[in-house]
């Protein structure tokens, strides 16, 4: 949770999701999900890492930033890394 915000946080380090769209607006339903503002995946990357994707509770579309969630996705990968 972050300034009242609060997502979903996904490993997608060592899985295959897919339906991402379908699956972040699900685990975001407050009545039949989680319940969250969005869906945020931990990915592997190329250039670094980890990379974030981040995807809007109301239609599952992705964002291309989420100043909230990176903070968060930042202190997950930092604790990953050093445990």
């Amino acid at each position: 949770q972050a300034y009242g915000n609060d997502y979903v946080y996904i490993d997608a380090i060592n899985q295959n999701l897919s339906n991402l769209n379908e699956l972040a607006k699900f685990v975001s339903d407050h009545h039949f999900g989680i319940g969250s503002d969005g869906m945020v995946l931990i990915c592997p990357s190329d250039k670094a890492d980890f990379r974030m994707r981040m995807f809007n509770s109301e239609d599952g579309s992705e964002a291309e930033m989420c100043g909230n969630g990176i903070r968060c996705v930042r202190k997950v990968c930092l604790w990953q890394r050093f445990n």
